[in-house]
């Protein structure tokens, strides 16, 4: 009888949770808030799947420092390390990551620098590697592309400035400043944030809008492109970049209540605005993330995490959401006080398409929608050249890198290696290698003999790409 009761009331308490939250074609899985205290606690979010164990980890800045959650298990997400920041009152602190290692930005101004986290002895703990001023005091933002750290919004300190600097990861537990924004492009006075693939560079600066840049093998910027009259202009906050590379999703933060933006950006020197939409007038968008040609979750404060399909970048629209901020918003109808309040981001990324949120005032949430996992990757299994599948370092030793594209983040993919006379010499689950980022991986050649090999990449027995490379050892 007792067990009876007590399952009722756990039942009772799982609706209730529930209901207090308004959602649509989305699920509540779990909600926690490790920080104690009240008010705004929260800040920048990422996420990380360990390659040895496949769990997955949730990795939330907070005012203190970094929590390391594990929700292998989305339903019973567990605070498995935490480390304190370099401020204690850090209301903006980043986060990205590079194969085991964390790198964690802050631009409170009590900051003491730049902390790189070694996470490879997770779910026990983690390392602080190094946390100091010695390659910068303070940052906004960061961004990991490949084997370097894009870092926006840079103070040192002796209080001397950079719009953005880019670091080296090739020791990834040392980044080394490679360059300056500024040493090319002195005009553009403050990166907030930058969106970065393939060394292209989407800088949102503020209100000088929208540049593009090439980060060059010379270690040096080149412009492509801008976008600084628009419609709903304000200040350029943050970008996401749809897989075939033809539709950008840009938000411009201040002031409140500016659209969502839609971007055709095939030509970077003629960028067009194809649409500009939001979920009701008064709602701020805050932070995009595409996660296919035809989805993009963006998290906008006090309206939570939003799904839209702009899969026809002229007409996109709201195909699901979850309010993390119950406290007020549209679902709520109360727009009182400040409009930078609510959900900061979100990570959609995991093997599991489960997706983390997190809230500044109400903490982790794990959250999925049947419109996600039901996706159908939209590979384009009839054009091998569609796909933009790139491998370094090309001789290789003992170990090859290479890109995943974008479509097959969460696409069940194998990677095989031929040699020259069409023998297989290895054949891995892309699932079971080293996950460098989001969107490089990384296989061990196994003492493969010096000569030409190719590498092709394939999902449901459809060939999708492959590359020729050679070993020299």
């Amino acid at each position: 009888m007792k067990k009876t009761i007590l399952s009722l009331i756990l039942l009772l308490s799982i609706f209730t949770i529930k209901a207090q939250f308004a959602a649509s074609n989305f699920t509540l899985l779990s909600n926690i808030s490790p920080q104690t205290g009240s008010g705004t606690k929260y800040s920048g979010c990422w996420g990380w799947t360990q390659p040895v164990t496949n769990k997955e980890y949730a990795i939330a800045c907070s005012k203190n420092g970094t929590y390391f959650v594990d929700v292998t298990n989305p339903l019973t997400p567990t605070v498995s390390a935490y480390v304190a920041g370099t401020s204690s009152n850090g209301s903006w602190r980043e986060t990205k990551t590079y194969q085991n290692y964390c790198y964690v930005v802050c631009d409170d101004g009590s900051s003491t620098g730049f902390q790189v986290i070694d996470m490879s002895t997770l779910p026990a703990t983690v390392t602080l590697v190094s946390s100091n001023m010695n390659l910068f005091k303070r940052g906004h933002a960061c961004w990991v592309d490949g084997d370097k750290l894009y870092v926006s919004g840079i103070t040192y300190s002796n209080t001397a400035t950079s719009s953005m600097n880019v670091y080296s990861l090739a020791n990834p537990a040392s980044p080394v400043l490679l360059r300056e924004l500024s040493q090319d492009y002195s005009f553009i006075t403050y990166v907030h944030d930058a969106f970065v693939r393939n060394d292209t560079v989407y800088a949102s600066c503020g209100y000088q809008g929208l540049h593009v840049f090439k980060f060059n093998s010379n270690n040096t910027f080149t412009q492509l492109g801008s976008l600084t009259t628009y419609s709903g202009s304000g200040y350029n906050h943050a970008t996401s970049l749809t897989p075939d590379g033809q539709t950008m999703v840009m938000l411009d933060e201040v002031p409140a209540s500016l659209p969502i933006k839609v971007l055709n950006v095939n030509n970077l020197s003629n960028i067009q605005v194809m649409a500009t939409t939001n979920q009701f007038p008064q709602t701020t968008p805050h932070n995009p993330f595409v996660v296919s040609n035809q989805y993009c979750f963006i998290s906008s404060y006090k309206d939570g995490t939003q799904l839209y399909d702009i899969s026809n970048p002229s007409a996109p629209f709201l195909a699901g959401y979850f309010d993390t901020y119950n406290q007020g918003g549209g679902n709520n109808n109360n727009w009182a006080g400040s409009a930078y309040a609510g959900q900061w981001g979100c990570y959609p990324y995991f093997p599991s398409k489960n997706i983390f949120a997190l809230d500044m005032q109400n903490g982790v949430f794990m959250i999925k929608s049947h419109l996600f996992q039901n996706l159908l990757t939209d590979v384009k299994t009839n054009s091998v050249a569609d796909l933009d599948l790139r491998i370094y370092p090309n001789p290789a030793q003992n170990e090859l890198s290479f890109n995943l594209p974008a479509e097959l983040i969460n696409t069940a993919t194998t990677i095989e290696i031929y040699d020259a006379q069409g023998k297989l010499a290895l054949s891995r689950p892309v699932n079971e290698l080293q996950s460098l980022t989001i969107y490089q991986r990384s296989i061990k050649l196994n003492n493969l003999a010096n000569g030409l090999y190719i590498l092709k990449l394939s999902a449901n027995g459809n060939l999708l790409s492959s590359k020729k490379f050679t070993v020299s050892n």
